[in-house]
């Protein structure tokens, strides 16, 4: 029988180990066996009486106490000791070779140009981000943020109507524009105005499809969006959004790696290893892209 080959030492420390228990557990229930029969009603009592019955005080055994006092060093050595840092870990392992592939994929893919990194962007999109946003990237009728409006013009004015949330900034979630200030821009051209300027003045893009309004956008976001973004817009030490990162490839980074709440749930983070910086790259190049 191959499952009994004595030639292998496994098998022969777990036969070992199995007749030792099998003693262990006869000599065990043996004694206890003839101590069942001829012990005796002796010893101490408690000072409890139930109708004329009371009970022997009954110490923890010696050996009881220590079984408890060994297991108890050993549950602290091991979980503070020995297995974070000199134990094998499956999760350990397989972190270890997805660091190392990431580190291997970073280094293979350093110089890629930017049709390189369109591409890549694509099909990370397909397979990570359009179960939500959609294979167009529209986000499915509203259940998702559209990425086609998201870091452009559109974007900044659907976020002013609607407010924004999920990003966990110190200062909290930005309300629609209209409950902040109703008598300074509430219409839809003063909304355009200051994505103008954002997009003109602010933003790194440094360009906009409104120029003609930029100016006025200036006046309105001073008045309106300075007192959280501050009046160059970089969200005062980071208490805000940082609107100087706005429509880059860096905020696509950053939303990537902080997750964001949406309507349809929780976008996850995808920080640490599910993403490595490359591929956060290739994605907001796709989304920034004209095949996007």
């Amino acid at each position: 029988m191959e499952w009994f080959n004595l030639s292998d030492s496994v098998n022969q420390l777990a036969l070992v180990g199995a007749i030792l228990i099998l003693a262990l557990t006869i000599f065990i229930a043996g004694s206890y066996i003839r101590k069942m029969k001829n012990s005796k009603a002796e010893g101490e009592l408690t000072s409890e009486d139930w109708d004329g019955i009371k009970e022997f005080k009954n110490d923890i055994p010696v050996g009881w106490g220590l079984v408890y006092l060994v297991l108890i060093i050993w549950a602290l050595w091991y979980w503070f000791v020995g297995y974070p840092l000199n134990s094998y870990s499956q999760i350990g392992e397989y972190n270890q070779e997805v660091k190392a592939y990431n580190a291997k994929f970073e280094e293979q893919w350093k110089d890629a140009d930017t049709e390189i990194l369109v591409k890549m962007g694509q099909n990370l999109f397909l397979v990570q981000c359009s179960q939500c946003h959609g294979i167009t990237t529209e986000g499915i009728n509203g259940v998702a943020a559209n990425l086609l409006d998201w870091g452009r013009e559109e974007g900044i004015i659907l976020t002013m109507k609607i407010g924004s949330k999920g990003l966990d900034y110190p200062l909290g979630e930005m309300p629609p524009i209209n409950q902040l200030s109703p008598e300074v821009a509430n219409d839809e051209e003063s909304q355009k105005a200051i994505a103008a300027y954002i997009m003109a003045e602010i933003s790194d893009v440094k360009k906009t499809k409104y120029p003609d309004l930029v100016q006025r956008g200036k006046d309105l976001y001073i008045a309106t969006c300075s007192a959280c973004h501050g009046e160059d817009g970089k969200g005062m030490g980071g208490l805000a959004p940082d609107l100087s990162k706005y429509g880059t490839i860096t905020f696509v980074a950053e939303v990537l790696e902080k997750g964001k709440k949406g309507h349809i749930g929780n976008m996850p983070s995808f920080k640490n290893q599910m993403l490595t910086d490359i591929q956060k790259e290739a994605l907001g190049y796709f989304i920034y892209s004209d095949k996007n």
